[in-house]
């Protein structure tokens, strides 16, 4: 179960946009219960009571293994939203999703153009941590994407990052590799999102060169920026 302070970390007033209630007869209690139960969009009025859900789900059996359910951190009302992989020790650890040398690295690129946590919300495709760090599976992004979609539905953001393969394809089902991908805008369901680097696949390539990983996620996340300043102004 989530700490109280786990609990505080989410904007308990953030509520969802105009999605009706789910059926009258849903029991949302057999959410945590398996896979097979859906999670009707309106499900969730706050970050708050979906981590109270995920942080005892057994949908998939990354449940067995967590410490934390990894839910999301930032502002519940951003603009740009950024998607990652699945938690790793530091975030399982913590209940909070991009904590480590690779959290680290990831806020230091947005502060490069001017975004602090404040002006994102940030969660990952998968809520529990795969063990060893591995990559989640197809059956593992099928279980917890509802939740995300959720997420998705609640902060309603402008822009969507998508930091890594894994979360390209649990959230679009694009199966192509990051590197053929990155930087290209992708139209989903009336977003815009965009594959980018993991910021790990960026600490083990520390090259700054013209062509490098770091050098194109610079232009990536300009663009990012530009994109968010052309949506607001127009």
């Amino acid at each position: 179960m989530a700490s109280d302070n786990q609990m505080d970390l989410f904007n308990l007033s953030g509520t969802a946009g105009s999605i009706s209630s789910p059926p009258a007869n849903f029991d949302p209690e057999q959410i945590p219960t398996s896979a097979k139960v859906p999670i009707p969009p309106g499900t969730y009025d706050s970050m708050a009571a979906m981590a109270e859900h995920c942080n005892r789900c057994h949908r998939c059996e990354l449940g067995a293994t967590r410490t934390y359910a990894v839910v999301g951190r930032g502002n519940p009302q951003a603009d740009l939203m950024i998607v990652g992989e699945g938690p790793g020790q530091n975030e399982d650890e913590t209940g909070l999703p991009f904590v480590g040398k690779a959290g680290q690295l990831l806020d230091k690129i947005l502060a490069s153009v001017q975004l602090t946590e404040a002006d994102v919300f940030i969660c990952n495709i998968v809520k529990c941590r795969p063990p060893g760090n591995r990559p989640p599976t197809q059956e593992e992004m099928d279980a917890c994407r509802p939740y995300l979609l959720e997420q998705i539905r609640m902060v309603d953001p402008k822009v969507i990052l998508l930091s890594g393969a894994s979360a390209v394809r649990g959230l679009l089902g694009d199966k192509r590799g990051i590197t053929k991908i990155r930087g290209e805008w992708i139209e989903w369901q009336g977003r815009l999102c965009m594959p980018v680097f993991h910021p790990a696949y960026l600490l083990r390539n520390p090259s700054r060169e013209k062509g490098s990983p770091k050098w194109l996620m610079w232009q990536d996340i300009q663009a990012v920026r530009s994109k968010l300043a052309e949506i607001n102004a127009g």
